[in-house]
């Protein structure tokens, strides 16, 4: 089959001028709606968990069927974008799509809608024969995938799949680490900095002491920490009572996550047990409280398994070449990994992401729609 080029850079170009920033999604959410309706979606629900995540929709499950006797699989994307997401136009130089504003282009991740629409499009124009098919598009995927943290996996009959939600081209992500999300609050004493120094105890300080010594950036070729936001004190004549610290711990190792997470912890306790008061004056003691969140689990697949075998097979009978990689950052198919859902991630062609320079190629997002048909109707996939 022949992917229909300009209908589906006419697809893509629609899908990122409808603005969908995290939580404002409502507007493409209807359109796709519409869409999948015209394509003969079975079932198209839409899901309940905007009460949990904020949004102005739900998430859509839409079900296909399928006429081959093989086992359903889904395809997953987000609707939302990161900002500035408002009024985006988009500017198309011969096959190279970006933004014609100052926003982002929104490739992230209607790339990959776009391609699972021309799929679904070709599919049905040759009457072709195909598996059961799911699309799980999710809402909030770029603000902590609480989108897909509040799906209810029961809604979802595929036990695999793919997200289509990775920059890059021809690269399929195995792997991707665990993430520890640390909230430390050092608790000082406040007082005059020029009348009553000596009554006080300096949270900041506290906070700087332990921060020197805490593990910070690569620790090893599998686990990464980071000290992302601090914020604490009144004024510059007031000694500082409380600091809040955000922290992350991220991992490919549960063993791993666990020990430098505990080694943190560890020292910021420490640091405040050993506060001393030379003077004997200050009117009270430190104290330290310490949140642990893990935010999702690792995703570890391995290369025996059909959702990687699968996807082999495809890229081999369209002739594509398939690297294999693995992440530093989460995604919904994390979220997916850790209900049960096997889920490789499958690059769609975006490159700089997450800023106004994004941009994605149409031969990458039409090489994706042939891989996404080979999925869907090669009996061997």
């Amino acid at each position: 089959m022949n992917v229909n080029r300009e209908r589906l850079a006419a697809s893509f170009t629609e899908l990122c001028e409808i603005d969908s920033p995290s939580r404002k999604e409502g507007l493409l959410s209807k359109r796709l709606q519409a869409i999948f309706r015209e394509l003969g979606a079975a079932e198209i629900v839409e899901d309940d968990s905007a009460v949990q995540t904020g949004s102005d929709c739900g998430n859509l499950i839409v079900h296909f069927d399928g006429s081959l006797d093989l086992a359903p699989i889904f395809f997953s994307c987000h609707m939302d974008t990161v900002q500035p997401a408002e009024g985006v136009k988009v500017k198309r130089i011969g096959d190279l799509f970006t933004s014609a504003g100052e926003t982002i282009l929104g490739s992230d991740d209607k790339s990959g809608i776009a391609a699972c629409i021309e799929a679904l499009q070709l599919v049905r124009e040759g009457n072709v024969a195909h598996r059961p098919l799911e699309l799980v598009i999710t809402t909030c995927e770029e603000i902590g995938l609480i989108g897909a943290k509040a799906l209810d996996p029961a809604l979802v009959r595929s036990r695999e799949g793919y997200a289509l939600d990775s920059s890059g081209f021809a690269k399929v992500v195995t792997h991707a680490p665990a993430l520890n999300r640390i909230t430390l609050t050092v608790q000082g004493v406040a007082a005059h900095a020029g009348l009553h120094p000596e009554w006080g105890v300096n949270a900041l300080v506290l906070a700087g002491q332990a921060l020197a010594k805490a593990p910070n950036g690569r620790i090893d070729e599998e686990t990464t920490a980071n000290f992302g936001t601090i914020q604490g004190g009144a004024a510059s004549n007031i000694v500082p009572e409380k600091v809040v610290i955000e922290a992350e711990v991220r991992s490919h190792s549960m063993e791993k996550l666990a020990r430098v997470t505990e080694e943190i912890s560890a020292l910021f306790e420490q640091t405040v047990a050993a506060w001393s008061d030379p003077t004997g004056s200050a009117k009270g003691t430190p104290r330290v409280e310490i949140e642990v969140r893990q935010d999702f689990a690792a995703m570890q697949l391995s290369p025996e398994m059909p959702v990687l075998r699968r996807v082999a097979a495809a890229a081999r009978a369209i002739g594509m070449e398939l690297t294999y990689e693995k992440a530093g950052g989460g995604s919904d198919a994390n979220i997916f990994n850790g209900h049960g859902l096997a889920t490789a991630i499958i690059a769609t062609g975006m490159t700089h992401v997450h800023s106004t320079n994004e941009q994605v190629e149409l031969q990458d997002m039409v090489d994706l729609t042939r891989l996404l048909i080979a999925l869907m109707t090669e009996p061997s996939c």
